[in-house]
């Protein structure tokens, strides 16, 4: 059974206030263009379709365009998604049983009680059932009335909940297995800060939506994502895809592609190739003096970083950059000084974390103090 794994579609997201919705509708002709030729059995989403929870009309728009294309090319091809982070878990929910009609799972919810299960879908080959499993993105309070609570009463951990999400299913182990969900999964031994993560990824403080990824070892292949970057879990069959296209600056120069799983007979080791993904404009940092950066104009997305020593005319060199990039993000100096990143002040550490930022604006703070930070800032990015 051939599938495509793809993920973190974000659709409707700008890049440093550029509009995008061009550049992700070219990438999403671009994957049914590889549909078509490979004719996979199922399409897999693993969550965060859009890139806000009330996506605009132009967002939805593409987004149906996109589906329309692919089911119109192969009807026969099973299309399943879940929500993620950034979704809005009840809009993606509607219409669920209706669409699963015409061979599309859009499941945005969890189990909301003792009686619903995790959303599975299971299709067939020549070596039998293929068990697709489609879990959303989880977080403890969404299942509580699910999976209960410590012997403390107390919320569970993420790690905990969705350990007894999956485990409370009756997984058929002599079949084969298939595990889409959207969490930050952490392979055996590791550290949440052995994991590269990407500027356009959010980020718990102290990581507490970790999930180890042990219990997915029980699946023949776990289709995952959240991370932006492409990345294996531990082994070739857990794996996250990463964006098909450049979501932040700090993807410049990533290879983006469709992870194409084969699994064949069970036992059999599962397939697994990377189809490359050629966006229409790359994004891209061009670094040296206002003379060097000009003679390399061309039409993709840059951030431009000046090395200058000296003073430049700063209406002239804006209009000579825009004329080189017209898809110019931002200017960047380098060089000219730099900020004591102890002051204490936001602009004197751009690239420190809500929590890094809180803690240096405050000054001293003691562990108390900073357990109540966490608290508040993991709240806010919870209710968003």
């Amino acid at each position: 059974m051939k599938i495509f794994h793809i993920s973190d579609l974000h659709i409707g997201l700008k890049l440093i206030n550029r509009d995008l919705l061009e550049d992700q509708e070219y990438i999403l002709d671009r994957i049914v263009g590889a549909a078509v030729k490979e004719r996979p059995d199922a399409v897999v989403i693993a969550g965060d379709i859009y890139n806000n929870a009330v996506p605009s009309a132009e967002a939805v728009e593409v987004f149906d365009r996109f589906i329309t294309k692919l089911s119109g090319a192969l009807p026969e091809t099973s299309v399943m998604m879940i929500s993620g982070n950034h979704d809005s878990a009840p809009r993606i929910n509607c219409f669920r049983s209706v669409l699963s009609k015409q061979n599309i799972h859009m499941v945005g919810q969890p189990p909301q009680s003792e009686n619903e299960h995790i959303e599975k879908v299971t299709l067939s080959d020549e070596y039998g059932k293929v068990n697709f499993y489609l879990l959303p993105f989880v977080k403890p309070s969404m299942v509580r009335q699910v999976v209960g609570t410590d012997e403390n009463g107390n919320g569970l951990s993420y790690d905990e909940t969705v350990r007894r999400l999956i485990e409370r299913e009756d997984i058929d182990e002599s079949e084969r297995n298939v595990l889409v969900s959207h969490q930050f999964y952490l392979p055996k031994g590791k550290k949440a800060e052995d994991v590269e993560r990407m500027e356009s990824e959010i980020r718990t403080v102290g990581n507490i939506d970790e999930v180890s990824a042990g219990i997915l070892e029980r699946f023949d292949y776990a289709a995952l994502g959240h991370i932006h970057k492409p990345m294996k879990v531990g082994s070739d069959t857990i794996r996250y895809c990463g964006t098909p296209l450049a979501c932040s600056v700090s993807e410049a120069g990533q290879q983006k592609g469709i992870v194409m799983a084969e699994l064949g007979e069970k036992g059999s080791p599962v397939r697994t190739t990377v189809l490359p993904l050629i966006p229409l404009r790359q994004v891209r940092v061009i670094r040296g003096t206002l003379s060097e950066v000009l003679k390399q104009a061309c039409p993709d997305l840059v951030r431009v970083v000046l090395t200058d020593r000296i003073d430049l005319d700063v209406i002239d060199m804006q209009d000579r950059l825009r004329m080189a990039f017209p898809y110019l993000l931002e200017i960047r100096r380098e060089g000219l000084r730099r900020n004591d990143y102890g002051d204490g002040s936001p602009e004197a550490a751009p690239d420190l974390d809500p929590f890094e930022l809180c803690c240096a604006f405050l000054g001293e703070t003691d562990e108390e103090e900073r357990k109540i930070l966490r608290d508040v800032i993991n709240k806010v990015w919870e209710a968003e």
